[in-house]
C-alpha cells in the first residue's frame, strides 16, 4: 500500500469483518544482539518493539516480513527461519491479531526508519529494556 491513509483504511476494514488481523514481526539479529525499535506512534507509544507489521492481501508472511524492514528500516533481509506463531486475541490493544515471527539477518546496514520509530538499538538479550511492547519479549525469549 502507497500511503499511510490507505493503512488506515485497510485496517479498519479488517477490524470492521471480526476476522483476526494477521501481521509479521521480524527479530533482526547481527549474531550476538537483537535490533528494537523506540515506537514514535500508538499503541506502546515510547516502548521498544520488534520491527513488523500487517501482512497485505495476496501477499505470503514470508513477502510482508521483507516488505516491512524495507518499510520501517530501510534494509533488506534475509529470513533465516521461523520463530513462532503469536495468536493471543490479547497481544494487541487495539484489536485480535495473529503474528509471524521470523528470526531475520540483514543483508544491508544502513538502517533509516520511518514515521513508526523514534530510534533504534542492537540490544543484548540479557540487557533488554522494561518497556518492551506487544508480546515481543515472549518472542525473544522463544528464540533464546
Amino acid at each position: 500500500m502507497s500511503n499511510i491513509f490507505e493503512k488506515i483504511l485497510y485496517t479498519l476494514r479488517l477490524i470492521k469483518s471480526r476476522s483476526p488481523i494477521l501481521a509479521v514481526d521480524g527479530i533482526v539479529s547481527d549474531g550476538e544482539k537483537i535490533l528494537l525499535v523506540r515506537r514514535a506512534i500508538p499503541p506502546f507509544l515510547g516502548y521498544w518493539t520488534l520491527p513488523g507489521g500487517h501482512v497485505e492481501y495476496g501477499e505470503t508472511v514470508e513477502e510482508a516480513i521483507k516488505r516491512e524492514m524495507r518499510e520501517e528500516l530501510g534494509i533488506e533481509v534475509k529470513i533465516k527461519r521461523l520463530i513462532g506463531v503469536y495468536s493471543d486475541p490479547k497481544r494487541d490493544p487495539r484489536y485480535h491479531s495473529v503474528a509471524v515471527n521470523f528470526l531475520l539477518e540483514p543483508v544491508s546496514k544502513d538502517i533509516r526508519l520511518n514515521f513508526e520509530g523514534s530510534e533504534f538499538k542492537f540490544f543484548s538479550v540479557k540487557e533488554l529494556p522494561e518497556k518492551i511492547g506487544y508480546d515481543h519479549r515472549k518472542m525473544i525469549e522463544d528464540l533464546f
